[in-house]
């Protein structure tokens, strides 16, 4: 068997999540060869260079070289569409952190330009392919809990304090949707598929705030918080389950994270979709206790650059990403959907679909193989 060429990768954005996913990167993956990393930020570059013995490149070298097949774009949200078309526009694939884009409009302008080039395009979040959103998806398409009816996705955190440590949270892209959010929605959608038409209530309790670390020169400071931090809604999928999502960050932490599957035949719970690992548990009809089923899938660590390295196996299997840029700018679609109907007091049709990503295969768990094993994702 002819052994599969590595594809070339470059990173964009070197801020702090750019460490877990070079670490996965040079190390876990093998299809992935990670040539290079690029920031506006020169002290950023150089540490990321440094530590996982890339090269230090400019946007523009990494454009310009023809052997970069792939290039991750971890930059801050409001650049993600400058970076993205640029890297489109070069004819290269991409994957991109989240959210896909800070509009519809915008989005969509990225899914056809990728179409017109004729590249791949993935985008995060790549936590589905987790242990836990593939072993509960393995037992949901089972029949486990009969027909899924409705699911409950609830997630609380404090956006004053997040404000204090990760400023990005306080301006576009950063609120407790397109941020977090996303996470909760991919998870439905991987496992439910598409939804027709959403309803919601957005709203930005307490705008006005005041920095409160002493610590920090900023202190006492006031600044104003410019992005979402309630976000209530219901959803309809095209299977004919209802959904229900509540975001909450004018909360407190630590985070108590729900994903819930209610079928005819049972509950079943999930852990947080923002981690790879977790116990899923269910109660079937006629119990009364929930019990933790074994898990049916690995990567169970921190595993980010998995969507980078299963959009490279995409690349070399002439197929489709699983973290398909459908289903990122319908999961988009569906946030913005619930801020356009809190808006206008209507319902929200939806008018993007996307097919429901393949399973990861079991053979990582089957063979007792870590993801150093090389085999295909």
């Amino acid at each position: 068997m002819a052994k599969i060429k590595k594809v070339k990768t470059a990173v964009v954005g070197c801020g702090m999540i750019s460490e877990i996913y070079l670490k996965n990167m040079t190390s876990a993956f093998q299809i992935l060869d990670v040539v290079g990393c690029c920031d506006i930020i020169k002290e950023r570059m150089e540490k990321r260079a440094a530590q996982f013995n890339i090269k230090q490149m400019s946007i523009e070298e990494i454009l310009a070289d023809k052997s970069i097949e792939l290039v991750l774009n971890i930059t801050d949200p409001v650049n993600h569409h400058l970076v993205s078309t640029q890297v489109l526009n070069a004819g290269k694939n991409l994957y991109s952190e989240k959210p896909i884009d800070l509009s519809i409009d915008a989005a969509r302008e990225l899914v056809q330009l990728a179409d017109k080039k004729g590249v791949l395009y993935g985008n995060a979040p790549d936590t589905f392919m987790g242990q836990a959103i593939q072993t509960a998806r393995f037992y949901i398409d089972s029949g486990l809990i009969g027909d899924v009816t409705s699911v409950t996705a609830l997630l609380n955190r404090d956006a004053g304090f997040l404000a204090e440590k990760f400023p990005f949270t306080m301006g576009p892209g950063g609120g407790i949707g397109l941020d977090v959010g996303v996470y909760y929605v991919t998870a439905m959608l991987s496992i439910l598929g598409p939804v027709k038409q959403v309803c919601g209530f957005v709203t930005t309790n307490k705008p006005d705030r005041m920095h409160y670390f002493p610590d920090k020169e900023d202190f006492g400071q006031k600044y104003k918080l410019q992005a979402e931090n309630l976000v209530a809604g219901s959803c309809q999928f095209a299977s004919g389950a209802f959904g229900t999502i509540m975001f909450n960050s004018a909360s407190i932490g630590p985070e108590a994270p729900q994903i819930i599957m209610y079928g005819t035949e049972g509950i079943l719970y999930m852990p947080d979709p923002n981690r790879f690992g977790g116990e899923v548990k269910v109660i079937l009809k006629g119990q009364h206790e929930q019990v933790a089923l074994p898990p049916t899938h690995a990567f169970n660590e921190n595993h980010r650059g998995i969507g980078p390295a299963e959009l490279a196996w995409a690349l070399r299997k002439n197929r489709k990403p699983r973290t398909s840029k459908e289903m990122a700018f319908h999961g988009l679609e569906l946030l913005l959907g619930l801020y356009q109907s809190s808006g206008t007091k209507k319902f929200y049709e939806m008018t993007s679909t996307f097919q429901r990503p393949a399973p990861i295969p079991r053979g990582y768990l089957y063979a007792g193989c870590s993801p150093e094993s090389g085999i295909a994702i």
